[in-house]
């Protein structure tokens, strides 16, 4: 807004800062509804937030009447102002506002509304992941009660049936799963501008594993119709199989008897006709071994799964003669081919044979070291398993050929002589016959040795070869169901992480719940830490095995290590975050109260956590806050007030209304002192279980009067305001009982209440209470008045008068009991003055009197009314007589009577009659009656032991906690620049700051003492002139009267005679609380008496006349009193 029309229109200037204020206000809650996320499908989430988005609109609608008040006002600027560009800045403005106004309420609504349907979403999809996540578990239990494939046909049907009914169940189930994911995407589109990763990351895990169930259905049901008709299809192959067998044996039978016919060898067609029929049988032999071992393979599962049945033994018969037959077929046909070999050249054909032999088992022996090296995950070993088992079926199938062969070397070389071995052997060059013989035989032998010991050999590696497959396959299926354990339980972990919102987005109070999940989490995550471990020793077994992991399964591990150690840190990183957040800003911290401050100012914290503020414009820093420091200030107008008892008290109930203590309860105040265990009064509380406590009284207050009530402002300087009362050295420590006299002195209550919950605080289990524990508390008391420079006008800070007036008053007893402190303090002892004036101070605020002050005027009376109990008619405001006013004909020292509620007819009727009684009393009358607002019990210059004894108590409990506290720093820390510095600067900053905090003390105590000085100063002339003033007047009237010896405080004139009357409860005391009022003369003739009866009461108000009549009776004992002083007077001259 140009500064032209501010100018012109000053009434602007207050329009515009309201209206910035509530647009800065609507601007920051519109960004704060925006920024506002929940966690979709979490419903305590959603619903805190709809409290909070509820609270808030609370506050915008509890914020109407000020919109109000401002559209009000500028109609009011717009009819007052002919500026036309000041009425159009005022309608944009009020256009614009009201604009603002709507669209934050619409957002809030908006907002709300939404959240209200979020929580039906989710509470639907909740209920649908429910009902999925338990068919998937049903489905899980039947999938895991399924054992290894039977091997009967009724068991193989009854689980075909089961697979069947599962698949179905699945196909009815897949209606549960489809809805989940349903809501689940409803949720997902509708709500993308809040946090979904937890619906989006639970519907993945629900699709995976319904995915997976489905596969595993399938394979199972695939495998079951597989084996069930290899079932059906092994009779028929078995008898088959054996038919065939029977066949063959009977070919074999016909071989080899015509192989045994003699003459054989000679008949050379013969022996190739009979070669190519042993080729075919041989033929067919080989044709047959796949389906002989599936048979066998296959019949001793049957027998597995029909162990014990009859049919089991049965099969056994059958598959034992289908394994004999085997055998001897292939016996017969290896025999049929030696004889067939056997002719001149046999040592040939048997040569050749090994050699074959000898070239197969080399050729084997490097197809199983092929098979090495072990694969390195559990399909891999699997599929070489099944690749042995096929090569280890090949060797059994060799297995008789190899046999048969080395048998007939043997026979060969046993019967062969040697002649006949010469023949048999020619060398090209010419040996003698029997070392040709020997040539022959140590050829074959060696032969036969070599295919013997390569075939052991063969069968040796192929057994180690078999027994590391098993091996690596326990370890490798053992080490995939480790694996699959870990996976499923990090996930399960990352899903729980993966749902965490950020820190800075999670409310100050749930802090504590958040940091307690996040705990459990990890003492549920902690048993992780062995399973890793057991899949890495698994791992490290397998290297040791010569077994080299796969990249797959090398980057599961991996995955895994990577996983969980990141799953660590990130818990304990959230810990961390969560205790620092907590610590910064949670109920434990103080970081709430750093809104208390607006710039330039800073709230910061000192080491022992007091608190102190940074002015950044004049680079200073101060303990008191600077709200304190304007209430201080603003205390300095009240110094016009004459009379000490109100200027405190009316101090006291400025910062009680600062304080918001003026809206504390005791009870309340109780509550919140025992929800924090405030028991033990002599223990020292720290500066958070101030701040604790004090946010508890408030945060009640808040919910009780919630447009009277800033928390972290009320919190912050009602701390500022007991720390300057009790810890003006800035410990950061103060006894409980000094907190609980500091804030229940000043709340709202009962004055007999409060005296006798103070009472209670420092007597005994029985009830009673001794001089050491009332001048505790007695001390802790005149420390209020002390902080605010009045210590002087209640006795000074020395207790002990104050303690031994009150056992005085019980007798001199060793210990008083609650009764006899209240009746003690029901005559307001001087050093407890303030606080039941405090009480009128308060009750008189909203006091309206029918009356009309005779100096200015002021009609009606607001606040205090005093009344002349000298004069008729006469009446003062509180304002009149505080500043010491008079009205001509009036004098300060005339009795008069103090009223903070209006009157009542009776009360009238009192007074009426005390004037008359004031009318014809002199001035010796009222020095021997001296009447005071108080009970004196002592002046400043008495001596100060209890105040030392005191002392030594305090330093005695402090020393007790010592270890507890921290050093006093007595000056706020001072900003000092951050650079680097030597041991040689550390030491003299160091040493510096041991200087200041010494000064700092000295000063303090210095204060102290001028203070103290100066009221003794105005004490003493005080004393001069009261001593000075009686002798003055006496000599006037021609008399002499003695001066009074009580003290008294500072004040320019004359104090009046006061009788304190509160309610309708009269006390006749008279004199102010702090001083005696001089004696004074009172007497007049009798003419002025009825001149002012006259006066009041005029002939022609009948009723008034009618009145004197009824105080006739007072007006005959008046008269009677009037003789008897003046028969007084003469007796004295």
């Amino acid at each position: 807004m140009p500064s032209s029309l501010l100018l012109e229109v000053p009434a602007l200037a207050d329009f515009n800062r309201a209206w910035t204020e509530l647009t800065d206000w609507l601007s920051l809650l519109d960004r704060v509804i925006k920024s506002q996320r929940v966690m979709v499908g979490d419903l305590e989430d959603i619903n805190e937030m709809i409290i909070k988005q509820k609270a808030t609109l609370q506050d915008l609608e509890q914020r109407r009447p000020q919109l109000e008040e401002l559209i009000t006002a500028a109609q009011n600027l717009k009819n007052k102002t002919s500026n036309q560009e000041a009425r159009t800045i005022i309608t944009d403005r009020i256009e614009r506002i009201q604009s603002q106004w709507d669209e934050v309420q619409e957002h809030l609504q908006n907002r709300r509304q939404q959240l209200n349907e979020m929580v039906k979403d989710s509470t639907q999809w909740l209920e649908g992941k429910e009902e999925a996540e338990q068919v998937l578990g049903q489905a899980r239990a039947k999938l895991e009660s399924w054992k290894e494939t039977p091997y009967t046909m009724d068991a193989i049907q009854k689980k075909i049936t089961e697979t069947k009914q599962l698949a179905k169940d699945l196909r009815q189930w897949q209606i549960n799963v489809d809805v989940a994911n349903d809501l689940a995407l409803k949720l997902l589109r509708d709500y993308s501008s809040d946090d979904t990763r937890k619906v989006h990351m639970i519907t993945e895990n629900i699709n995976a594993s319904w995915a997976s169930i489905h596969k595993r259905v399938s394979e199972r049901e695939a495998a079951l119709e597989e084996t069930h008709r290899l079932l059906q299809q092994f009779p028929l192959d078995l008898e088959k199989f054996l038919a065939w067998l029977t066949e063959a044996e009977t070919t074999a039978n016909v071989l080899q008897d015509a192989t045994h016919k003699e003459r054989l060898l000679e008949d050379s067609k013969g022996v190739r006709e009979l070669m190519k029929q042993w080729q075919d049988l041989q033929g067919e032999i080989e044709a047959h071994t796949d389906i002989y071992h599936n048979l066998d393979e296959n019949g001793q599962k049957v027998l597995r799964s029909l162990e014990g049945s009859d049919d089991a033994a049965l099969l056994q018969r059958r598959l034992d003669t289908m394994n004999f037959k085997w055998s001897e077929l292939r016996k017969k046909s290896l025999n049929i081919r030696s004889h067939l070999e056997a002719s001149s050249d046999q040592w040939k054909r048997l040569h050749l044979s090994l050699q074959e032999l000898l070239v197969w088992l080399q050729l084997k022996d490097d197809e199983l070291s092929r098979q090495a090296p072990m694969g390195g995950d559990f399909p891999a070993v699997q599929k070489q398993n099944d690749v042995h088992r096929a090569f280890k079926r090949e060797l059994k199938t060799k297995e008789p050929v190899i046999m048969s062969t080395l048998e007939t070397v043997r026979i060969f070389l046993t019967e062969q002589p040697f002649e006949g071995l010469e023949k048999l052997y020619q060398e090209p060059r010419e040996l003698p016959p029997e070392e040709r013989a020997q040539n022959v035989t140590r050829l074959l032998r060696k032969q036969a040795e070599e295919v013997n010991t390569e075939w052991e050999k063969l069968n040796l590696h192929s057994a180690d070869w078999q027994r590391k497959i098993d091996e690596a396959l326990a370890r490798l299926q053992e080490l995939q169901e480790a694996t699959d354990e870990l996976d499923l339980k990090l996930r399960q972990a990352e899903v729980i992480k993966g749902s965490w919102q950020p820190v800075g987005d999670l409310l100050i109070d749930s802090l504590q719940d958040h940091l307690e999940k996040v705990k459990v989490l990890r003492g549920e995550i902690t048993p992780l830490k062995e399973n890793v471990s057991y899949v890495n020793d698994l791992a490290r077994q397998l290297t040791t095995l010569g077994i080299q992991l796969s990249p797959y399964n090398l980057s599961t591990l991996e995955d895994l290590n990577t996983r969980w150690k990141l799953l660590q840190v990130a818990v304990e990183d959230r810990i961390r975050q969560l205790h620092e957040a907590h610590r910064d800003f949670g109920p434990a911290s103080q970081h709430f109260l750093s809104t208390s401050v607006q710039g330039p100012w800073e709230r910061a914290i000192s080491p022992n956590k007091v608190p102190y503020y940074i002015n950044h414009e004049t680079q200073t820093t101060c303990w008191d806050h600077p709200k304190m420091t304007e209430l201080y200030q603003s205390l300095a107008d009240l110094n016009n007030v004459r009379f000490s008892a109100y200027r405190t008290a009316m101090k006291l109930r400025r910062l009680q209304k600062a304080l918001c203590l003026d809206l504390l309860s005791l009870s309340a105040a109780c509550d919140a002192l025992d929800q924090h265990n405030l028991k033990q009064n002599d223990q020292p509380m720290d500066i958070l279980q101030v701040i604790n406590c004090l946010t508890t009284i408030y945060d009640r207050l808040e919910q009780e009067h919630n447009n009277l009530v800033n928390v972290p402002l009320c919190v912050d300087m009602c701390l500022n305001w007991l720390l300057n009362v009790y810890d003006t050295g800035r410990t950061g420590r103060i006894r409980v009982l000094s907190f609980k006299t500091g804030i229940i002195s000043l709340c709202k209550a009962h004055l007999e209440d409060k005296y006798r919950y103070l009472f209670k605080q420092v007597a005994s289990s029985t009830g009673f209470c001794d001089q050491r524990r009332l001048g505790l508390l007695l001390h802790d008391s005149i420390q209020i008045p002390r902080q605010l420079g009045e210590v002087a006008s209640f006795g000074g800070s020395n207790i002990e008068p104050s303690v031994r007036s009150c056992f005085q008053f019980a007798n001199n007893k060793p210990e008083i009991e609650a009764a006899l402190f209240l009746d003690w303090m029901r005559l307001e002892p001087q050093s407890m003055v303030w606080l039941p004036v405090l009480h009128r101070v308060a009750a008189a605020e909203t006091a309206k009197h029918q009356a009309k002050c005779n100096i200015c005027k002021e009609c009606p009376i607001i606040g205090f009314r005093y009344r002349s109990l000298k004069h008729f008619n006469y009446d003062i405001c509180q304002s009149c007589f505080f500043s010491g006013r008079v009205a001509k004909g009036h004098k300060m020292h005339y009795p008069m009577v103090e009223y903070c509620t209006p009157t009542t007819s009776g009360e009238d009727v009192r007074d009426f009659a005390k004037v008359l009684k004031n009318k014809f009393r002199t001035k010796r009358y009222f020095a021997k009656h001296p009447r005071m607002g108080y009970l004196p019990v002592q002046t400043v210059l008495e001596g100060d032991n209890m105040e030392t004894n005191l002392q030594a108590e305090y330093d005695r409990l402090k020393q007790q906690h010592e270890h507890k506290g921290l050093s006093p720093l007595p000056s706020p820390p001072e900003m000092m620049p951050t650079s680097p510095q030597s041991p040689r600067d550390a030491e003299l900053i160091a040493e510096a700051k041991l200087l200041r905090q010494h000064k700092g003390r000295l000063e303090a105590r210095m204060q102290i003492l001028e203070d103290h000085n100066k009221q003794l100063e105005s004490q003493l002339q005080r004393l001069r002139q009261l001593l000075e003033q009686p002798q003055a007047e006496a000599k006037v009237n021609g008399t002499t009267v003695s001066s009074p010896s009580t003290s008294l405080q500072r004040s320019d004139s004359s104090q009046p005679m006061l009788l304190r009357v509160v309610g309708s409860q009269t006390s006749e005391s008279m004199g102010e609380e702090d001083l005696l009022s001089p004696p004074q003369d009172t007497s007049t003739g009798l003419e002025e008496v009825m001149e002012q009866l006259n006066n009041s009461f005029p002939s022609s108000r009948g009723h008034n006349v009618g009145s004197l009549f009824h105080l006739a009776d007072d007006l005959g004992r008046a008269m009677e009193s009037l003789v008897s002083v003046m028969t007084d007077e003469e007796g004295a001259e």
